[in-house]
């Protein structure tokens, strides 16, 4: 099973693109800890491991539409004791999203019918400032599509980052960091 390299002193993984399969995912140091239970004793890996299991629904959907470049990223990729949710995107043709092909062809096998990146349908949270999706609110997880030219923030000098960038490059510090590659 491959390993994923300890956290670096920021709390992120070290620069690199690190694919992992689902199971693979629910037996990392993601889910279980970094380290022995007695070092890291509020590790919430109970949670963790629900989180990444309410992964794998959506990314099975992905993978049934025929997407297979799915990365995900967050504070779940991160040292921290109990991530608010996984958060990710994935590549996607921009006219099958553009078109609402995308959305209605996920949301045929989604029983929660959450496909959806409408600013209009973010919902707030007790507790949270931001309102966050459809999909969030059923999974803790936000899947994000990405193609070419799709920006997701921008970079210290304000210029924009597509997704791959944006995803690499700690918000707190704005210093490079690893991301996780989900393969099958």
């Amino acid at each position: 099973m491959p390993t994923l390299p300890q956290f670096t002193a920021d709390g992120v993984l070290p620069l690199g693109e690190y694919p992992l399969t689902l199971a693979e995912l629910e037996e990392s140091m993601l889910v279980l800890g970094p380290g022995p239970p007695k070092d890291y004793p509020v590790w919430d890996a109970a949670w963790r491991l629900q989180l990444v299991r309410n992964l794998r629904v959506l990314v099975e959907q992905l993978w049934k539409v025929g997407i297979d470049e799915i990365f995900i990223d967050g504070s779940f990729v991160e040292d921290k004791d109990h991530p608010n949710d996984i958060d990710g995107y994935f590549a996607c043709d921009p006219m099958r999203y553009a078109s609402g092909q995308l959305g209605h062809d996920l949301n045929l096998i989604d029983p929660q019918k959450c496909w959806t990146w409408h600013h209009a349908t973010r919902r707030p949270y007790r507790g949270y400032p931001k309102l966050q999706l459809p999909m969030w609110h059923a999974y803790r997880v936000e899947l994000y599509p990405h193609y070419s030219g799709l920006f997701a923030g921008t970079d210290d000098n304000g210029q924009p980052l597509e997704f791959p960038a944006f995803f690499r490059k700690c918000r707190s510090h704005g210093r490079p960091k690893g991301i996780i590659r989900i393969v099958r």
